[in-house]
């Protein structure tokens, strides 16, 4: 059967195509562009003085869009926000927060960058919505970007945060020498840290080196950007996280251990040490003072011993039968002076034994009165 007879078409009749009827009407046709003209002019005729285009007419819709065309100048700049004003598209001045005004477009046009907010950027881990903690967050970790190699060839998980925001006069440079600014100011800190991480050891990149680490890379990324002429001020590089990898990180914990026993066991002996060796110094100090003063004393005895031996010597060349008559009943008198003695008489009998008492002179002294007589009594 040909085409023709299949109703209007060779799909059938009405508006068909081969996978079965056409498009359907929406609904209600749009309005005719004519018809919406047609009105407005209506509209505009009787707004106008005598229902026609005069001379006052157009000259008061053209004042009328001089006004509107001067007010589309003003903008509002917000507190966080600085107002960049292009002139056909040059950089001619930056205004403050608050109300402004520009020359309508297109001579100026104002943009308005967050220029005086800081913003934050992390790296090596994303903080995420938890669904399961009723609309908390958790922290993902980032594995290409926070695994890192060290100077000793051992990996590193490095998390780290940024913390930048624009040149109070950078903010042309901001704009327009840079496409993507915190993806630029990404790549840069990674670039940073992966680059000072490469030039130290694991133990102390571990330990206690991170604000020294900190400090290098905020310096090495504020440098590249300033190189790049970005307009952007780095404020602070914080290391959020710092752990071997979580294959391996038992082991470097139990080395950890193992390094503050020896650091514990060492610090130890060392006040002991210092507790120790002071105490001996100082009695081998007083020995040797106690030795200097015993030789000084045995040579000062010496030498007067010697000089009084010259002085004798000296008298008994003078008169030697005095002099030794005198050093006779010296010595004798040291040598008994202290000893209990007893006189024996080369005469004694039988009848009388040839001990004779002797008593010291200093005993005298010591011997008590004879008792007085009674009074009325007779004395013999």
């Amino acid at each position: 059967m040909p085409w023709k007879n299949q109703g209007g078409g060779p799909w059938g009749s009405g508006p068909k195509g081969p996978w079965g009827s056409g498009p359907q009407s929406p609904g209600p046709r749009p309005p005719d562009l004519e018809d919406l003209l047609r009105r407005g002019q209506d509209k505009l005729q009787t707004i106008l003085p005598g229902g026609n285009f005069s001379g006052m007419g157009i000259a008061l819709l053209l004042v009328a869009a001089l006004a509107i065309w001067g007010l589309s100048g003003f903008f509002r700049v917000q507190p966080d926000e600085l107002g960049v004003v292009l002139r056909f598209g040059k950089h001619v001045r930056t205004v403050q927060p608050g109300l402004n005004y520009h020359l309508p477009y297109p001579i100026e046009t104002a943009l308005l960058p967050k220029a005086l907010r800081v913003s934050t950027l992390s790296i090596g881990m994303r903080i995420i919505d938890d669904t399961r903690r009723g609309g908390g967050t958790a922290i993902r970790d980032v594995p290409e970007e926070s695994l890192m190699l060290t100077g000793d060839e051992n990996i590193v998980d490095v998390d780290f945060t940024v913390l930048w925001r624009i040149k109070p006069d950078g903010v042309g440079d901001f704009l327009f020498n840079i496409q993507n600014p915190e993806g630029t100011v990404k790549a840069v800190a990674e670039s940073a840290m992966r680059d000072i991480i490469g030039r130290s050891n694991i133990q102390p990149v571990l330990t206690g080196a991170r604000t020294t680490i900190e400090a290098a890379v905020l310096e090495l990324m504020q440098k590249t950007l300033d190189a790049y002429g970005s307009g952007i001020l780095i404020q602070q590089v914080q290391m959020q996280k710092v752990d071997p990898p979580s294959q391996v990180i038992d082991a470097f914990r139990d080395v950890q251990a193992a390094r503050a026993d020896f650091e514990r066991l060492q610090n130890e002996a060392q006040t002991y040490a210092n507790r120790v060796v002071p105490d001996a110094r100082g009695r081998a100090a007083q020995i040797l003072q106690t030795a200097e003063g015993y030789r000084e004393q045995a040579i000062a005895d010496a030498r007067g011993q010697s000089a009084r031996f010259l002085s004798v010597y000296e008298e008994y060349k003078k008169a030697p039968g005095v002099t030794r008559e005198r050093i006779f009943l010296e010595t004798m008198e040291k040598i008994l002076g202290g000893a209990d003695k007893l006189v024996l008489d080369q005469g004694a009998t039988a009848a009388s034994p040839g001990v004779v008492p002797y008593l010291p002179l200093t005993e005298l002294g010591r011997r008590t009165p004879p008792a007085a007589p009674q009074q009325g009594g007779s004395t013999r």
